[in-house]
């Protein structure tokens, strides 16, 4: 049941969309490798999936179909994936969107979530992730990750969420977190610790 994957948004999304039969799942990311290889699993566990490339792309998509699922990058070349979500909320209030995100952009990837996407993915992530967090129901929590992020990530990403809240204000960030302001500024200069 796999589906011919198309170079762009617009190629013959209508047409597609009448082809086959399972969850239409419209796919943004500009990475090209991901989203190909995203897509090309998607595709295998039954989803029709309609890549698009760009905010411009996606915005353009989500006219044309009428998606079960959305899968959004959050940083697009052209613009944030938050525009996309906050559209179709506006266009597909019942569709479920997640937001794939790279580790520092969890504090966005948090405002996301408010503007109406369901979860948030960071990256690199697998179909089998994807899928889990687009099909949760609230009753339960989703399976613990294959890879879960080290103690100390976990630390230095909180870190990285206050101090965006308090916009990027050391100070401030440092008495919220109860921490010394050299120690944090330590901390802020270093490289985040690997998984």
């Amino acid at each position: 049941m796999s589906l011919e994957p198309t170079g762009g948004p617009g190629g013959g999304a209508a047409e597609r969309a009448g082809q086959a039969d399972g969850p239409v799942l419209m796919l943004v990311d500009d990475d090209a490798p991901l989203r190909r290889s995203l897509q090309r699993a998607m595709e295998r566990r039954g989803f029709r999936v309609f890549p698009a490339e760009s905010l411009k792309a996606g915005i353009s998509l989500a006219h044309t179909i009428r998606p079960d699922y959305a899968v959004i990058d959050l940083r697009l070349e052209d613009g944030s994936g938050i525009e996309l979500v906050k559209k179709l909320r506006e266009l597909h209030p019942q569709a479920r969107v997640v937001i794939l995100t790279g580790y520092g952009n969890i504090a966005t990837a948090v405002a996301a979530v408010k503007a109406g996407a369901i979860d948030y993915l960071a990256k690199p992530v697998d179909a089998d992730d994807v899928i889990d967090a687009l099909l949760a129901t609230g009753s339960g929590l989703p399976p613990p990750p294959a890879n879960p992020m080290s103690a100390d990530r976990v630390r230095w990403e909180h870190i990285q969420r206050v101090f965006e809240q308090c916009n990027r204000n050391v100070s401030e960030t440092a008495r919220r977190l109860n921490m010394h302001r050299r120690t944090l500024q330590r901390i802020l200069n270093k490289r985040a610790p690997r998984e």
